[in-house]
C-alpha cells in the first residue's frame, strides 16, 4: 500500500523551519510512492548560544540641528538674511566643512564703522585702563605684605614670651629633659660598670680555678674598660647641658626678646608708609580711568556684537555627518541658494554617520531576558556579508504605540535601541538592519538542528539511524536559538538523526518507528551552508544509494519565516529530472527570507515549505503553536 502524502489538518509542532531540507533533500513526486532520502547530522556535544533576534532601522547616535543665528540688521522691511550658499542635501561632509553661508555685505559696512569708532574711543584709555588696574593689583599686594609682616613679627615675639608653650620655655625644658637623660645614662652606665666590675672579678676566679680560659678573662675586663668610658661621657654631657641653661637665663632670653619687638615695631609703621603711597597712586589712576570708560564700553560692545554677527554668517560642521536639510510645516519656505531665512530658524540636520544606532522593537514575550549592556551583532540588508559589533543601549520602560514589523494592535512590542560600538562606512540612517542581542550561552551539551525535532499531541521525538532505516526515539529538549536545541534526554553523541524529519512525518503522519531508505541522495554539506547552516560536513551523512525511479524533483519552497528579512520569497521553479545516477536534485531553494510569523497568528509566515519560529523556554506563541515545556513552534 502506497503511503498517502497530504497536508494535515491539525496544527503540528515542530522546532524550526525546514528550509534547508527543501533545497537539498530529493522527494518523489507524480507517482504517489515515497522512497525516503535522508540527510543524517551527528550528535556531537558543543556550545549553544541563546540570542533574541529583531529588526529595526538604522540611525545616527549622534544628531546636531544647525540653526541661523544672523540678526536681521537690515532694513525693516526685510523678511531676513539670504542664504547665498549650502551645501547640497544629502552630501557627506567632513569637521569643520563650511555647511552655510549667509549674505553679510551690510555686516560687514556696518562693522567698519564700528571698528573705527572703538579705536577712536580706545586709542585715548588704553594706558590708563592698564594703569589703574596694575596700581589696583600693586597696592593690594603692597597692603598685604606689609600687614602679613607685621602680624608675623607679632606672633613670633608671642610665641617666645608665652610663659606656658613659649619657644623660651620651650628650649629651657629641652635642656632640662637633656639633663635628666644624661643623668639617667650616668646611673645605667654606674650599674653596668658594677655588674661588670663583678663580671671581671669572678672571671679571674674561674681563670685561675681553669674553668674558662684566657680569651673570656679579656672579653670581661673589655667589658669593664667600656663600662667605665660609659660612665664618663654621661657625667660630661650633664655638665655641659647645666652650662648652656646658665647662659640661656642669662643672655640668649634678653637678646631674642628685643630683636622680636624691634622687628614689630618695624612693621607697624612700614603700613603706615604703604597705605599713604597706595592711596595717593589709586586716585591718579582712577582720574585718567574715569574720563572716558563709559564711553570705551559702549563702542566696545557694539563692536563686538557685529564681530558676533559676521561670524555667524558661516556655519562649520561641528563634526563629520551627511546633511540633511530642514522642512518647515504649513508651506514654509523651502531651503535651498537664495531663501531667505529668519533668525532660529533650523536650517538643516547634520547625523554623524561613523556612529550608528539600530532602533528596533521587542516583544514582550522575551522582554525580561533583553536589558542594557547586553552584547549584540548587527546585520544591516544592503550590506548582508558584514556584520557589525553592538550592544545594547536602552530598553523602554513602556510598550511602543507602533508594534512593529507585522504586528496588530494586541501586541505589544518595546522599543530598543542598539548602539554599534564599531566606526562604520555606507551606512545610512534608515536601512533596515537584522540585531541578535546575545542574551545567554549553554556549553558543552548536546545540541542538534532544531529542523530534526517533531512534536505533536504533546509529544517530542526525532529519528536516528538503525542501520538499514531509521527509528523514532522519544527526547525531552531544553533551550534553543534559530539553528540549534539542546537536547536534554534520549540521545547521546555520535547518535546520527534524520534532518529531514517532517518527510517522513508528512508519509507518516502518525509517527512511524521505523521507515526504510531506498534511494539515496548526493553529498549535501556545500548545500546546507549555502542557506546559513553551519554544521560540519563530518556531521552530514547520506543514506544508502539505490532507485532510480525518481521524476522531476518538486518545485522549491520559499525560505519560511525567521529572523531574516521582510519579504516573503517566492516559490522556486521545479528541479530538473533524474540525474545519470537515477536521483533527482529537487526544486531549488528561492527568494530571500520569508517574514518571519506572527505572534499568536498576528504576523503572517514566510511562503513556502514553511515552519513557524522556535521560541523557548515561554517564548511568545506563534500561529497555531501548540505549547510542550515552553517550545512553541508553528508548521501551518
Amino acid at each position: 500500500m502506497k503511503p498517502s502524502i497530504r497536508i494535515a489538518t491539525i496544527t503540528i509542532s515542530i522546532i524550526g523551519c525546514v528550509a534547508l531540507l527543501g533545497f537539498g533533500v530529493m522527494q518523489l513526486a507524480g507517482s504517489g510512492e515515497a522512497q525516503g532520502a535522508f540527510v543524517f547530522y551527528e550528535v556531537k556535544q558543543t556550545d549553544l548560544p541563546i540570542v533574541v533576534t529583531e529588526r529595526g532601522n538604522l540611525e545616527s547616535q549622534v544628531e546636531t540641528t544647525i540653526t541661523c543665528r544672523v540678526e536681521n540688521i537690515g532694513d525693516r522691511s526685510s523678511t531676513g538674511t539670504q542664504i547665498i550658499y549650502i551645501v547640497p542635501n544629502g552630501s557627506a561632509v567632513e569637521k569643520d566643512q563650511l555647511l552655510v553661508e549667509f549674505d553679510s555685505a551690510t555686516i560687514r559696512d556696518r562693522l567698519d564703522e564700528q571698528t573705527l569708532s572703538f579705536q577712536k574711543a580706545t586709542s585715548s584709555k588704553t594706558q590708563a585702563i592698564a594703569k589703574y588696574d596694575n596700581q589696583v593689583l600693586q597696592n593690594q599686594t603692597a597692603l598685604a605684605e606689609a600687614e602679613l609682616k607685621k602680624e608675623l613679627a607679632q606672633i613670633e615675639l608671642q610665641m617666645y614670651k608665652d610663659e606656658q608653650d613659649g619657644t623660651a620655655k620651650l628650649a629651657k625644658e629641652e635642656i632640662d629633659r637633656k639633663v635628666d637623660e644624661a643623668k639617667n645614662a650616668a646611673n645605667e652606665a654606674r650599674a653596668t660598670l658594677e655588674l661588670a666590675e663583678v663580671e671581671r672579678d669572678g672571671m679571674k676566679e674561674l681563670f685561675k680555678l681553669g674553668y674558662r680560659g684566657k680569651s673570656d678573662l679579656e672579653q670581661s675586663r673589655l667589658k669593664y674598660l667600656q663600662s667605665e668610658d660609659k660612665l664618663a661621657s654621661a657625667l660630661n654631657q650633664i655638665k655641659t647641658f647645666r652650662g648652656n641653661r646658665r647662659k640661656l637665663d642669662r643672655f640668649e632670653r634678653l637678646m631674642e626678646e628685643k630683636r622680636l619687638q624691634g622687628a614689630v615695631d618695624t612693621a607697624d609703621r612700614n603700613i603706615l608708609q604703604v597705605m599713604n603711597d597706595n592711596k595717593s597712586l589709586l586716585e591718579q589712576a582712577l582720574a585718567a580711568k574715569n574720563e572716558a570708560i563709559n564711553t570705551e564700553l559702549k563702542e566696545k560692545e557694539r563692536l563686538e556684537r557685529m564681530e558676533l554677527q559676521l561670524t555667524n554668517c558661516k556655519i562649520f560642521a561641528p563634526h563629520a555627518g551627511m546633511v540633511v536639510y530642514k522642512r518647515e510645516r504649513r508651506g514654509g519656505t523651502e531651503i535651498m541658494e537664495g531663501a531667505m531665512v529668519r533668525e532660529r530658524q533650523d536650517i538643516l540636520t547634520l547625523p554623524d554617520l561613523s556612529k550608528m544606532k539600530v532602533i528596533t522593537q521587542v516583544h514582550e514575550a522575551v522582554l525580561d531576558q533583553v536589558r542594557p549592556g547586553l552584547p549584540a551583532s548587527v546585520r544591516v540588508d544592503a550590506f548582508p556579508n558584514k556584520t557589525y559589533r553592538g550592544v545594547v543601549e536602552k530598553v523602554a520602560v513602556v510598550p511602543s504605540s507602533d508594534g512593529g514589523w507585522f504586528t496588530s494592535g494586541s501586541v505589544k512590542t518595546y522599543e530598543t535601541e542598539v548602539r554599534l560600538v564599531d566606526d562604520v562606512v555606507s551606512l545610512k540612517p534608515g536601512m533596515t538592519a537584522v540585531v541578535n542581542m546575545h542574551v545567554d550561552r549553554v556549553e558543552n551539551v548536546l545540541a542538534v538542528p532544531v529542523q530534526a525535532i517533531i512534536q505533536a499531541a504533546g509529544e517530542t521525538w526525532c529519528y536516528t539511524d538503525a542501520g538499514n532505516g531509521v527509528s523514532r526515539k522519544d527526547i525531552k529538549i531544553g533551550r534553543s536559538n534559530d539553528k540549534f536545541v539542546h537536547v536534554q534526554e534520549g540521545l547521546v553523541e555520535g547518535d546520527k538523526i534524520v534532518l529531514n524529519s517532517m518527510d517522513i512525518y508528512d508519509q507518516k503522519n502518525d509517527g512511524p518507528s521505523e521507515i526504510s531508505a531506498e534511494s539515496g541522495v548526493p553529498e549535501m554539506s556545500e548545500s546546507l551552508a549555502e542557506v546559513g547552516y553551519d554544521a560540519p560536513a563530518d556531521n552530514l551523512s547520506r543514506g544508502p544509494s539505490g532507485g532510480a525511479n525518481f521524476g522531476a524533483g518538486r518545485p522549491g519552497g520559499a525560505r519560511p519565516g525567521g529572523a531574516g528579512g521582510d519579504r516573503p520569497g517566492g516559490t522556486g521553479p521545479a528541479g530538473p529530472g533524474p540525474r545519470p545516477d537515477g536521483t533527482s536534485p529537487g526544486g531549488p531553494r528561492s527568494g530571500v527570507g520569508g517574514a518571519r510569523p506572527g505572534a499568536g497568528g498576528n504576523r503572517p509566515a514566510g511562503g513556502g515549505g514553511g515552519g513557524g519560529r522556535v521560541r523557548t523556554g515561554g517564548g511568545r506563541p506563534e500561529s497555531g503553536a501548540n505549547s510542550t515545556d515552553g517550545q512553541q513552534v508553528s508548521i501551518p
